[in-house]
């Protein structure tokens, strides 16, 4: 035999060896059993995947590789983390959390957020898994009671709930979760009081419990939240005053969100402190008197609702160096004319005036930018002029309102942008013919103006049209020949 044949068996020996080898890696799972079985029973457990979120989730195959799963414990899953993207319909899950989901013992995050259809109770699953820390469930269909012994997963740093059905009262027990950073039950049907024993959270830095149906005072326990930055509690059915230790929020509070409920009282003086405050919203409660003229300390906000109260003058000067956002529509106020420390904002994309008493020309109102207003509303004031030079700069508008005032202006000059979706000039001087343009528009209102012409075709009902000086056509009387 020939030298060089007898030295190359053993080398391709080794090359088959090795390929093999290499074969059997490949196949082979490298996640723990219990935990692909875990895995494998929770996706059994949905009936549909559109999208095929879990496609990659097949038997046999390591299941540290699949989608939204990470393995950080040598072969062992530690969370599963599943999201819907919003805006694309088929991208959700239908069916229940299953049960075998305990079986991943190593799991210390659970993120099924944004899925739409997950439905079903609680999961109590959780109370066997020793080192969950965060549980984000949100924006499904949960439904049923939050368990009255949730109070037992002591370990957990973030829960949040938001975005489901569930229902009752939120358990007393709750109290016991002192490891919190996060706690969000928001866009639920929860009901009765708010737990005081939540004071004890005192590691919190958000809680929102917005959009249910919560009702009596909120509780005066905010003492102990040094770290708190988020507390929402708007869209609820609270009274009485806004407690006083509130105002034990200064320091770090960015987002304070307590309209839509039932608040009366003044609004306290301590707000003007809270120098790291970004967002206010005070709005549609009954709140009375003046606003604090400490407000004036409120440098940093962006966004100021205070609309729907019962405010009086005098509403003091801001020095803000830039808001985004304010409505102060429909309270007592008397303005007179839009706030030069809105004027001057450079930031500024939504202004809500409605009823405050403004009496100024539009052609005298030059505020410094105007490209990105999406949001104007200056309905029911005494404003005249034409507001052709203002909108027809803006790129972005999405509504604006001015019903009830004195504008005077030719409508075919106005641009009608892409991104219009509302315009109401109803109750004005208005003249001129209704554009072809206005038919893509969602909302649209010039009734009780001086126009004439022929109506382009639309989809607004006759109200959108009544009490022009000729106006014909549908959805009016035919135009005479």
């Amino acid at each position: 035999m020939n030298a060089s044949h007898i030295q190359l068996q053993p080398l391709l020996a080794l090359f088959f060896f090795f390929c093999i080898l290499t074969d059997l890696n490949v196949s082979s799972a490298t996640c723990h059993v219990d935990d692909e079985t875990g895995l494998l029973g929770f996706k059994s457990g949905i009936t549909q995947d559109p999208s095929g979120m879990l496609s990659s989730w097949k038997p046999g195959t390591d299941c540290c590789t699949w989608a939204g799963i990470n393995c950080l414990a040598g072969n062992r899953v530690t969370s599963l983390g599943l999201t819907g993207q919003p805006g694309i319909p088929n991208s959700f899950l239908s069916g229940t959390i299953s049960p075998s989901l305990s079986k991943v013992i190593y799991l210390d995050g659970i993120y099924l957020q944004n899925l739409k259809n997950i439905s079903g109770q609680f999961p109590d699953l959780v109370f066997g898994l020793p080192n969950l820390k965060y549980v984000y469930i949100e924006n499904n269909k949960l439904s049923g009671q939050i368990p009255g012994n949730i109070g037992q997963l002591v370990q957990l740093e973030a829960l949040s709930l938001a975005g489901n059905r569930f229902t009752g009262p939120i358990p007393s027990s709750i109290s016991a979760l002192t490891q919190l950073t996060q706690l969000k039950l928001e866009g639920n049907l929860l009901n009765g009081t708010v737990p005081v024993g939540i004071g004890h959270l005192k590691n919190l830095t958000v809680l929102t419990l917005q959009s249910n149906q919560l009702s009596g005072p909120i509780p005066d326990f905010f003492s102990s939240f040094n770290n708190l930055r988020l507390l929402s509690l708007h869209y609820n059915k609270f009274y009485g005053k806004i407690p006083s230790s509130i105002s034990s929020l200064a320091p770090k509070l960015a987002y304070l969100e307590l309209g839509h409920n039932e608040l009366t009282g003044q609004i306290p003086r301590f707000l003007g402190n809270f120098k790291a405050l970004d967002t206010l919203d005070l709005s549609w409660n009954r709140l009375s008197g003046v606003v604090p003229k400490e407000f004036a300390n409120l440098t940093k906000i962006f966004n100021l609702d205070l609309s729907h109260n019962l405010i009086t003058d005098p509403f003091p000067i801001m020095n803000v160096k830039g808001i985004e956002s304010l409505d102060l529509s429909y309270n007592n106020l008397h303005l007179l004319e839009i706030p030069k420390w809105v004027t001057s904002s450079p930031i500024i994309y939504s202004l809500k005036l409605a009823k405050c008493g403004i009496k100024v020309n539009l052609h005298d109102w030059n505020p410094v930018e105007s490209y990105f207003y999406d949001y104007i509303d200056l309905s029911d004031n005494e404003i005249s002029g034409s507001p052709v030079r203002l909108l027809n700069r803006t790129d972005y508008l999405v509504g604006f309102w001015a019903s009830g005032n004195k504008l005077r202006f030719n409508l075919e000059s106005l641009r009608i942008v892409d991104t219009l979706k509302s315009l109401d000039l109803s109750h004005n001087l208005v003249f001129g013919k209704v554009p072809n343009a206005v038919s893509r528009l969602d909302e649209f209102n010039v009734s009780y103006n001086h126009l004439c012409g022929q109506i382009p075709i639309t989809k607004f009902a006759a109200t959108a049209f009544m009490g022009n000086d000729c106006l014909c056509g549908s959805p009016l009387a035919p135009c005479k020949v």
